[in-house]
């Protein structure tokens, strides 16, 4: 194959091998690209393939002018087809991300699909052209030639070309600069290309014009890409700092220091929270009511979180505020619940169990507002679950009314309570690790301390989660009563 070497082909060559460079580097680098979107990244690989497919047919076609050989002949007919094919779906591709951007609503539909079949009549064109010559045809040497209908293959470039430019003046404010003075470089520079080649019949400035607009379109965009992921990561960073801090203050809200009253030896208690997120809804709660008397608090907020977190911080303070004004336990919940229905416009709600402790005499006066059952282990026996009367949840509905039920315990018993993510704990294989579970390991340690109870039943739900994630908070606390004595 004889190649001529005129200095117009030679620069059109290296404007060809500029652009298929240009463009194989753009593709890679939006297939490397980890923070790109999903959909950027499947547009401009096709937007770059379709460039590189119109560059290499122009290459094809411009080695083979000249070879008036039959196969020749048929192969460079197949390659102009599918450079001017490409072409229109090159503009076409630009047209839609223009009207993405633009966004104007109805019309941009209207739009598309006017554009849609406008594509397509330029695609039917371009078949029959191959049995009339309408559009270009090409000699007995097989040089290329514009025939007298050639403009009206340019019908839909120069429509969309009109569109884009009315859609880039009317919505002006709906583009970033960098990307409007990309577009416009894509859709002005070629008009200047094509006016070059007016002087310079033979060179073809339109090709490297169309490859370092679209390359600049593409890089400008990334780097907005880039810099909302970047923006994304500073605000991440900045929310991961303010939830440690939330956690932190959470944890700090509850009480967190064993012995919590060593002071005294009538009864001795323990407790631990491990939150699903960095905040969480459950909480449990005790205080001393005066000398006699211990309130005890287990409860679980709806939802994860920090709106769940919120919701806690709110309930653990109603709760042990009306309670150390000496309310009854059932009028507690009673009177929480109102405040708590009260502009609760998010419809949240919180599971309560509260306990008043006698030291004294043993007796346990507690009310239930839909919470787990407690667990209670009597001096002489092993741990039971006390299937006591549930009211409704608080938050739920104003005015309810709970149940008070009495509990004794003496020297020697314990009392288990918990939160739902206990006996809801689920493995791999999606099972439950269950109530009954839950009181086996309760059984397991019930001769030991407080502290060693709440550490092996959390080993054990552990053992039976393994690698699951953790769905919700795991949240207990274990008391045991140990009777009337001397206060130091």
């Amino acid at each position: 194959m004889s190649i001529d070497l005129s200095l117009a082909n030679l620069i059109n060559t290296v404007f060809i091998g500029l652009g298929l460079g240009i463009c194989s580097l753009s593709i890679l680098h939006v297939g490397s690209g980890m923070h790109i979107r999903k959909e950027i990244k499947g547009y401009f690989q096709l937007f770059f393939t379709m460039i590189n497919i119109y560059i290499s047919m122009h290459l094809i076609r411009m080695l083979m002018e000249g070879h008036p050989e039959t196969g020749y002949s048929i192969t460079i007919r197949v390659v102009t087809f599918v450079e001017f094919l490409v072409s229109g779906f090159m503009i076409y591709l630009l047209t839609l991300l223009i009207i993405f951007i633009a966004d104007p609503g109805k019309s941009g539909k209207i739009m598309h699909y006017v554009f849609l079949g406008l594509l397509a009549i330029h695609s039917l064109g371009l078949i029959v052209d191959q049995f009339t010559n309408f559009y270009y045809y090409f000699d007995e040497f097989n040089f290329y030639h514009r025939s007298r209908g050639y403009i009206y293959s340019n019908i839909m470039h120069i429509a969309m070309l009109a569109q884009n430019i009315f859609l880039l003046i009317k919505y002006r404010t709906k583009f970033d600069k960098r990307v409007a003075s990309s577009l416009w470089l894509y859709l002005i520079g070629p008009l200047v290309a094509i006016a070059a080649q007016i002087v310079f019949k033979d060179v073809q400035f339109i090709i490297l014009i169309t490859v370092i607009a679209a390359a600049y379109l593409y890089f400008v965009i990334i780097r907005i890409q880039t810099d909302r992921y970047e923006k994304q990561q500073k605000e991440k960073e900045r929310l991961d700092t303010e939830l440690t801090m939330a956690t932190r203050i959470q944890a700090e809200t509850l009480p967190n220091i064993f012995p919590a009253f060593p002071e005294r030896d009538d009864f001795n208690i323990y407790a631990s929270m491990t939150p699903a997120k960095e905040v969480g809804g459950d909480f449990y709660d005790f205080f001393l009511l005066d000398d006699t008397h211990l309130g005890i608090v287990m409860a679980d907020v709806s939802g994860k979180g920090v709106p769940a977190a919120l919701f806690m911080m709110v309930s653990k303070i109603l709760i042990q505020n009306i309670a150390m004004m000496g309310n009854k336990p059932a009028e507690v919940l009673k009177f929480v619940n109102n405040q708590l229905c009260t502009n609760n416009h998010e419809n949240m709600f919180v599971t309560v169990w509260y306990g008043c402790l006698d030291l004294e005499t043993g007796t346990l006066e507690a009310a239930n507002a839909g919470h787990e059952y407690p667990i209670l282990k009597n001096a002489d026996g092993s741990f039971e679950l006390i299937k006591d009367k549930h009211g409704i949840v608080i938050g739920a509905m104003e005015g309810a009314k709970y149940r008070p039920y009495e509990l004794q315990m003496t020297p020697g018993s314990k009392l288990f309570i918990y939160t739902d993510g206990v006996p809801e704990a689920t493995n791999a294989s999606n099972e439950l690790f269950g109530t009954e579970r839950l009181v086996h390991a309760l059984r397991m340690s019930e001769n030991k301390a407080p502290k060693d109870i709440i550490t092996h039943v959390d080993f054990i739900i552990k053992d039976f989660v393994k690698d699951a994630p953790q769905f919700d908070d795991l949240t207990m606390l274990c008391l045991e009563y140990t009777g009337p004595k001397h206060i130091d």
